[in-house]
């Protein structure tokens, strides 16, 4: 029998009982929360340290091309006042060829450290907002359940 001051078959448990419960699902909630943004924070420093690691390797492709670059001068002005050989020629498409890794590596660099930065959990943010909103539509509903019970019993 329904009068109306008792849920049916809901009130089995005691307030301590589910107080306790209630503490048990916002503690691993919290946890699972952590876990998250734990997760995001690595995947986003991963990609930072790619990036990072292609930038310095293309500055030390620069490295690399700007000696062989003055190499390349300095055989250049060699033939200048001997012109027997083009030796430089060789030189100077290796210099290309160095400083075109360099660009590539660069852009890579470039775009790798964009996805990465800044490094926020971003969707454990949105979890714990979402979370959080859920929880307070719920205080509000149980704020209103008293409310209900007080109409029905008058």
């Amino acid at each position: 029998m329904n009068d109306g001051s008792r849920p049916p078959d809901t009130a089995d448990k005691s307030l301590g009982d589910i107080v306790g419960e209630v503490s048990e699902k916002a503690s691993l909630l919290i946890r699972e929360e952590i876990e998250l943004a734990k997760a995001e924070i690595r995947d986003k420093v991963s990609k930072l340290a790619r990036g990072a690691g292609v930038g310095i390797a293309a500055g030390v492709f620069l490295l690399f091309a700007f000696i062989v670059f003055l190499q390349a001068l300095a055989w250049f002005i060699n033939d200048l006042l001997d012109v027997e050989t083009a030796i430089w020629a060789g030189f100077g498409i290796v210099t290309g060829i160095l400083v075109l890794l360099a660009g590539l590596a660069g852009l890579l660099a470039v775009r790798w450290l964009k996805h990465g930065a800044p490094p926020t959990p971003e969707l454990a943010i949105e979890e714990a907002k979402r979370t959080r909103e859920e929880l307070e539509r719920q205080s509000i509903e149980r704020d209103q359940v008293p409310r209900t019970l007080d109409k029905g019993a008058a």
